[in-house]
């Protein structure tokens, strides 16, 4: 029985073939348009990610002294982490099971000078070794801060515009006030212009050796500890044992994840979710009504055939079950057809590469399109359960007029 009714189903989709394949583009390009739109995000959901963790240095977690980040500007010497608290932070962090780096980080900012020209900047003073083992294996150049030149930093290339260093290499000084209130300065050598990737901050950013900025705070303390895990689902979970266990030890700190910490990351993530959410409504509205559109019409010119089958003994539940089959067919093809657009934009882009330069960023990234299977199967599931209850409304209503007034239906 129900064999016949898919033969049925199927023959009445072919019966009109220039209806069903409109409905079959509608509901293909629908489910392509969406399935893109989320490889996109999704491939952008995993490059900002590997930006706020690798590129912007922030971890997987950041340890710091409960309250430094409110009150941290107005009192550094009381929210900095003393030489023993760096030990102690340390010492546990590192016994924590999946634990791949812990290391220390200092913010300072001041003026930059070419002995013409001053500058305010920002500068983050990091470990070298371990800044570099945060390098992603695809950085086009890698840092050039070493041990062994300790008076080296590297520059945002606005800042070495506004500073006329060419080639990214010259002399700078870079002053600031310490932790005590009196002027000092360090005479610095720039070894590397870079673009920070964020405008905001390319005509300002400096990173030095940790060493070179305690030297210039004079002090031997620093602000915060990033620590890198090697599994990034583990986050949460890692945070929740190191908060324990490092009030257990009498050290009253606080833990902010990379998503807590990363501005761009939670703004960009929250708006590509919002549009995604209000491209899938508008899709799914239009591939409904137009299942709604062929299948009343397609109700409509059988509604003899509808009687006749009624005549021959089939229950009011079959009409509904036949025509709800021809929509969950429609469901299945269009979803074969979506996903053979998909797959086709999907290689194209990934062949031809193509480049963009996204909001907030200054530099051009590669335009990529992920492919997520398990969303091409879940949006299949869900269209096609959508296209299944679009039919069954206009089929129900003629399932309810009697044998008599359908089969005298001209």
């Amino acid at each position: 029985m129900i064999s016949t009714f898919f033969a049925v189903a199927f023959r009445n989709i072919l019966k009109n073939r220039r209806r069903s394949l409109v409905t079959l583009l509608a509901f293909g390009v629908g489910f392509a348009a969406l399935s893109l739109f989320r490889g996109y995000t999704t491939n952008v959901f995993e490059e900002l990610r590997s930006s706020a963790i690798l590129d912007e240095g922030l971890g997987h977690l950041t340890i710091s002294k409960e309250g430094w980040r409110e009150k941290g500007s107005l009192d550094p010497e009381k929210y900095l982490l003393t030489k023993d608290e760096l030990d102690k932070v340390a010492a546990i962090v590192k016994a924590e099971p999946g634990v791949v780096m812990v290391s220390p980080k200092l913010n300072l900012a001041g003026l930059a000078s070419n002995g013409k020209v001053s500058q305010i900047f920002i500068a983050e003073g990091v470990v070298p070794e371990d800044f570099k083992a945060l390098s992603r294996a695809d950085a086009k150049v890698r840092s050039k801060l070493s041990q062994q030149t300790p008076d080296a930093v590297e520059i945002g290339e606005g800042l070495a515009r506004l500073m006329d260093i060419q080639g990214g290499e010259g002399s700078a000084v870079l002053s600031g006030v310490t932790l005590a209130g009196q002027m000092n300065a360090i005479d610095v050598q720039v070894v590397r212009a870079f673009n920070t990737g964020v405008p905001d901050t390319n005509d300002k950013f400096v990173r030095m050796p940790l060493e070179l900025a305690q030297q210039l705070y004079e002090t031997d303390r620093a602000d915060r500890i990033l620590v890198l895990l090697n599994d990034v689902e583990a986050t949460e979970a890692t945070r929740t044992n190191l908060l324990t266990k490092l009030r257990g030890a009498g050290l009253s700190m606080e833990i902010k994840t990379w998503e807590e910490l990363s501005v761009f990351f939670a703004g960009t993530n929250e708006m590509l979710g919002i549009l995604l959410s209000f491209m899938g409504s508008i899709v799914l509205v239009i591939v409904v009504m137009s299942v709604i559109n062929t299948m009343g019409v397609a109700v409509m010119e059988r509604t003899r055939e509808i009687g006749t089958l009624r005549a021959l003994g089939l229950k009011k539940q079959g009409t509904v079950t036949l025509f709800a089959l021809e929509g969950a067919m429609l469901g299945v093809l269009g979803c074969l057809i979506g996903t053979a657009i998909h797959t086709a934009v999907w290689a194209v882009i990934k062949v031809a590469q193509p480049m963009y330069t996204p909001p907030g960023f200054s530099e051009e990234v590669p335009f990529v399109i992920a492919y997520v299977p398990e969303f091409l199967v879940g949006l299949g599931f869900f269209m096609v359960v959508f296209a299944l209850f679009a039919a069954i409304l206009p089929a129900s209503r003629a399932s309810k007029q009697s044998v008599v007034v359908s089969l005298g239906h001209i």
